[in-house]
């Protein structure tokens, strides 16, 4: 599910040397959880572990994964399971496939016709590539549609609304325009696509169609497929629209795993599934529509890059759309792989990559499943050379993530008390390619990514990841606190297979890849092959092994650790920052607030509008926003960076001094693997219960995209103050209880 449609970013590699080496990674500083002499042990384990790494073998499995369709209750998609599954047993894991029955609609009947003022039948139909030997393949392939839309035929004038998120619907209204009764025409970008539908339908609108334009995804940015990696004018691309912000898995078992017996809701009950018809088209199939539109010139932001004016509507531009769906129960088959710790092995380290793709998937997910495969095939002969993990190592291939994270969700859920006793950390991925370094995380997880970044060198330029990553912020003019010390890792929304187990479970989790470089036209599409990939995303799958390298470090740093390798000040820190930055939007938005009813009791914008456009509305005066009171929350983060400085402080002076007995150590370890938890409230965030955690959730309107504390930041923004009062007290209660846990443990540290 990972969107590859990221800019590339000329780097200047000159001078290097000079943010190669940081205190946060000096040689004479140990691994962060180990003693001196376990940190060399762990250096000489990793040297082994990279000896095993060959390109060859993930070049090989991407070709095989990816050679016929693979999506969720596919053929191909079983038998790349047991596939899977047999190669993690040849490599000495316990190896069992976990089977859920989850709901996953698929196209009966997809129309598409421009029936004023003229008349045209949409293709919505991908075509062959010379040179791209599986996209010709067209047995057993999914067409271009969104799954779980609404089925539904209707036919209605067309509005163009950009991005189609809130503030788009905002301008149109500034212009007198309503989508009611209407069909909406949306840009991929800007927010996830289910947002898209979701808004649209909250406004009134009876259908919603989406497509990819070329200034974000087509010949703005370069050469289109075959000649470039961008995407061709009949490119699709193809997504969930479920309500994933709500919650995401199958949609007829919220909280609860997907069982063949477990209770379920009635389809027409579920508040996940799109309560209008939905289909991505391309822009080929978009121009026409575009072309036959009229009204007022949209804003100049808006504007894409077709050749033609680009008008709101309504109409006269009017479609049919007509959709239809098999709603049909299919077999999610999730491969889990375990090799027992030999000193803890109820403390779980849960490394996991889905397998399922959309089409062929070769760069989304594939790429990123093979780097896992390699890493779990390396760790299995070190096993076989007499080494064994501390900590129980789980490998995990995941089903079902493209339509909604439906494999690792319903793990989640089923083993949900299990995993919160025993599960330490989850380590995501989801598809690679060549480029820089990316991680985001939970923030305590700061000083052992940048440490293990330290230790991998970037395959086109021979420095550390990190290095290449430092100098990527310095030429973006990122403040140089971000490229010293620790990385700043971002926070996590959703968008993949961590966000069960961070954001439901409470679960210490990071998404690590590495991309920015080679475009993004496959995405999601009949191009995500292996000939693509090989061309334009990792040809020589170095990359691949490089995060096999990162992932793989972690994966043992965590399983190996004598403390679990947490450190709290970073955290701390970043929670300052979000106060601050919710302390600032709410100071703005009442200035702002001020600002704008004063203009519309002062009937300016009557005066700045153009009155031979005649279609000017005024906007409405809103509610003042109050002063808020953050003190209890301002109290706890003051806690919080004090509990943690000296958590942290106790811990480096006690590793430096040869680390707690072996009795003490796991006491602790215990201590620790219940913190991230304490983060989290059962009663979960506002109209979304099954969200839990207090710091980190996907935004209600933003869905991919991370909102930091997501009760008081999405109360201001809504206007909701009781929320924000509500929430200010929910995350201090929380911070408190990671501070009395903080407390707990520099006392058996110093003790």
């Amino acid at each position: 599910m990972r969107s590859t449609l990221i800019r590339s970013t000329v780097v200047i590699l000159t001078g290097l040397s000079a943010l190669a080496l940081t205190p946060a990674q000096s040689a004479d500083t140990p691994l962060w959880g180990f003693t001196a002499e376990g940190s060399r042990a762990q250096l000489e384990l990793e040297g082994r572990f990279d000896a095993q790494l060959q390109p060859d073998s993930l070049r090989a499995w991407d070709e095989y994964l990816s050679r016929q369709p693979d999506h969720l209750g596919s053929p191909g998609d079983a038998e790349n399971a047991e596939w899977i599954a047999a190669h993690y047993r040849a490599w000495g894991f316990e190896t069992r496939i976990d089977t859920f029955q989850v709901l996953f609609p698929t196209p009966k009947e997809r129309v598409l016709e421009l029936v004023s003022p003229n008349r045209q039948r949409m293709k919505l139909a991908e075509p062959a590539f010379k040179g791209d030997a599986t996209s010709g393949i067209t047995k057993g392939r999914l067409p271009p549609y969104n799954a779980y839309s609404a089925d539904g035929d209707v036919t209605a004038d067309v509005v163009y609304v950009n991005y189609g998120i809130p503030a788009d619907y905002e301008e149109l209204a500034r212009r007198g325009i309503d989508v009611k009764g209407k069909i909406v025409l949306a840009r991929y970008g800007g927010s996830w696509r289910g947002i898209k539908p979701k808004v649209a339908a909250e406004h009134g609108a009876v259908g919603c169609l989406i497509y990819s334009d070329p200034r974000d995804d087509g010949y703005f940015n370069g050469d289109v497929y075959p000649k470039g990696p961008w995407r061709p004018d009949m490119g699709f691309q193809r997504g969930s629209v479920e309500d994933m912000p709500q919650y995401p898995g199958d949609p007829l078992t919220p909280g609860v795993g997907a069982t063949k017996d477990a209770k379920r809701l009635d389809r027409k009950d579920s508040p996940v599934i799109m309560k209008i018809p939905v289909l991505p088209i391309s822009y080929g199939d978009a121009q026409p529509i575009l072309a036959s539109m009229e009204g007022p010139m949209a804003p100049v932001s808006w504007r894409g890059a077709l050749p033609l004016p680009y008008h709101l509507g309504p109409g006269p531009a009017k479609v049919h759309l007509k959709l239809s769906f098999n709603w049909d129960l299919v077999p999610a088959h999730d491969v889990v792989a375990t090799m027992p710790g030999s000193e803890s092995p109820d403390e779980w380290v849960i490394r996991g990559n889905h397998m399922d793709g959309w089409v062929f998937g070769a760069g989304d997910p594939l790429s990123g499943q093979v780097a896992l495969l390699e890493e779990a095939r390396a760790v299995g002969i070190l096993a076989k050379s007499g080494w064994r993990p501390k900590r129980t190592i789980v490998y995990t291939s995941w089903d079902g993530e493209e339509p909604g994270l439906l494999g690792s969700t319903e793990f989640a859920e089923y083993h949900a008390a299990e995993l919160q006793k025993k599960a330490v950390a989850y380590i995501n991925t989801d598809g690679n390619g060549r480029g820089f370094l990316g991680v985001g995380g939970s923030h305590q997880l700061e000083r052992l990514v940048t440490q293990v970044a330290a230790d991998v060198n970037d395959p086109e330029t021979g420095v550390t990841a990190l290095a290449r990553l430092r100098a990527r912020l310095a030429v973006g003019s990122v403040p140089a606190s971000m490229q010293q010390g620790d990385l700043e890792i971002s926070p996590l929304g959703s968008g993949s297979d961590y966000t069960p187990f961070l954001q439901h479970l409470g679960i210490p989790a990071m998404n690590v890849g590495y991309g920015g470089e080679g475009g993004g036209g496959s995405y999601h599409s009949i191009i995500d092959s292996y000939d693509f990939y090989k061309r334009f995303g990792d040809p020589t799958f170095e990359y691949g092994v490089a995060l096999a390298k990162t992932a793989g470090r972690l994966t043992l740093r965590l399983a190996d650790a004598d403390v679990l390798p947490f450190r709290y000040t970073s955290l701390a820190a970043r929670v300052g920052t979000y106060l601050d930055q919710v302390e600032t939007l709410a100071d703005d938005m009442r200035t702002s607030t001020e600002h704008l009813n004063k203009m519309v009791d002062d009937k300016v914008y009557a005066l700045t509008d153009d009155p031979t456009e005649g279609y000017w509305v005024a906007p409405e005066k809103k509610e003042p926003v109050p002063y808020l009171n953050f003190a209890p929350l301002e109290n706890s983060v003051a806690r919080l960076k004090k509990s943690a400085a000296a958590f942290d402080a106790a811990m480096g002076k006690k590793m430096a001094a040869g680390g707690p007995s072996e009795a003490d150590a796991q006491r602790l370890n215990t201590l620790l693997q219940g913190f991230e938890r304490r983060l989290t409230s059962p009663d979960g965030l506002p109209r979304r219960k099954w969200f839990r955690h207090m710091i980190y959730a996907p935004g209600f309107w933003t869905g991919y995209g991370v909102k930091t504390l997501p009760g008081v930041r999405e109360g201001i923004e809504q206007r909701e103050w009781d929320n924000v009062s509500k929430y200010v007290g929910e995350i201090s209660d929380a911070l408190d209880r990671l501070s009395d846990g903080l407390d707990q443990a520099t006392g058996m540290l110093r003790s």
